[in-house]
């Protein structure tokens, strides 16, 4: 479940939130068929789209993006799909570009889409007539334009008073297929918790433990990747024997695809869980700013920090606290954390090895990372409160 929190377009002393509902979708034949040709029609109109944008850049050094009307009559087929669903391709190739053009160093250009490595995915808008929504919820299903009602699974109802904004049609890799709904109502604004020192958490990356508290405790979630690599060598071995495209083949590759997202679902089930144990536990959380992708190009330290999930970790403990008006503290990245004694504030010269250390000036023992734990949760208060002290001057 995705919260994002918006400020306009509420009344006063309320704020406007977002919800995604996931739920699994059992289309019949006519509607999968209907959803793989709105799939490589997605696919037609952004490559299209993309291809004539660089053209006319070339000729004419502006930026134009054409809109799908224009393809409309050499490409007959795309009147077959929902035009909504064309739009959001419209939509999401401006959005690609504005963000390129905005910070080129961190956002590389849009690219072409290719059936085999692209997810197959497309996106409507709910628009509300006289006559109804033009999608909407029943007892057991979804229904969507051109599809009609699509069968599906609930593992949780929106209220009453939610409103359906659009809906996320997603085919796994396996051949499953999901919808995710997002909806939009409005709650009261959340007061903002002011941290202290016994209600703040300081946490630090850990390749062993996944993270390390200020307070010592650890998250030993399974190696779910590394339990299941067994499985998956065993299906490599048998995939390396078998003649591509014949049905035994195709049916380990099944097993291999369902076996991987399996191990996807266990991750994203821990994280889930932990963060919403912190986020309810805790008035603030304080962490280090650094690039999940730049801890994974470390050779020094041992395991897949991308395998870990910490990345998206971070992410729903940021909107998981943001619903409660807490905080999360991002210290700076390159803040010297692990060498810092969290007793004196002595930096020694090198960084300590994995394991204990003893400070040269006040004789301290510590663990390295429940150590930096600590100097993260000080460096993330003080940051806290020097902000709010400008804020206040201000």
């Amino acid at each position: 479940m995705d919260v994002a929190w918006k400020k306009t377009a509420a009344e006063d002393g309320k704020t406007v939130q977002y919800t995604t509902l996931k739920v699994r979708l059992y289309p019949s034949e006519a509607q999968v068929e209907l959803f793989e040709n709105t799939f490589g029609c997605c696919r037609w109109i952004w490559n299209h789209m993309l291809a004539d944008q660089q053209r006319f850049y070339l000729e004419t050094d502006k930026h134009f993006i054409p809109t799908p009307a224009k393809y409309k009559k050499e490409a007959p087929f795309l009147k077959e799909v929902d035009n909504q669903v064309l739009i959001q391709e419209h939509n999401r190739l401006s959005q690609a570009f504005r963000v390129f053009f905005k910070d080129p160093s961190h956002f590389g250009q849009p690219n072409f889409k290719k059936k085999k490595t692209d997810r197959d995915s497309f996106t409507a808008c709910n628009h509300v007539f006289e006559s109804g929504p033009t999608i909407y919820t029943t007892r057991d299903g979804i229904r969507m334009t051109k599809a009609g009602i699509v069968r599906a699974k609930f593992s949780r109802r929106p209220q009453a008073w939610w409103k359906l904004r659009r809906v996320t049609v997603e085919k796994t890799r396996s051949g499953k297929f999901y919808c995710y709904i997002l909806y939009e109502y409005e709650v009261k604004t959340p007061e903002p918790v002011i941290p202290t020192q016994e209600t703040a958490l300081g946490l630090k990356y850990s390749m062993g433990h996944f993270y390390v508290a200020d307070s010592g405790e650890m998250a030993d979630p399974p190696r779910w990747l590394k339990q299941s690599q067994e499985k998956l060598a065993k299906i490599q071995k048998r995939l390396n024997r078998m003649e591509p495209g014949s049905k035994n083949y195709q049916e380990a590759v099944q097993k291999y695809r369902e076996l991987h997202e399996h191990i996807a679902n266990q991750r994203r089930d821990f994280i889930h869980k932990e963060s919403s144990r912190i986020a309810n536990g805790w008035d603030a959380v304080c962490m280090r700013a650094a690039s999940i992708q730049d801890v994974s190009t470390k050779k020094v330290l041992p395991g897949n920090a991308l395998d870990a999930g910490f990345g998206m970790f971070r992410e729903c403990l940021r909107y998981k606290l943001a619903r409660q008006g807490k905080p999360l503290i991002l210290v700076d990245r390159y803040a010297l954390t692990t060498r810092t004694c969290s007793a004196c504030g002595h930096t020694r010269p090198d960084r300590p090895h994995r394991g204990a250390w003893i400070c040269p000036k006040c004789g301290a023992r510590h663990d390295r990372e429940v150590n930096a734990a600590k100097n993260i949760k000080a460096q993330g208060l003080a940051q806290y409160f020097n902000s709010q002290d400008l804020r206040e001057s201000a």
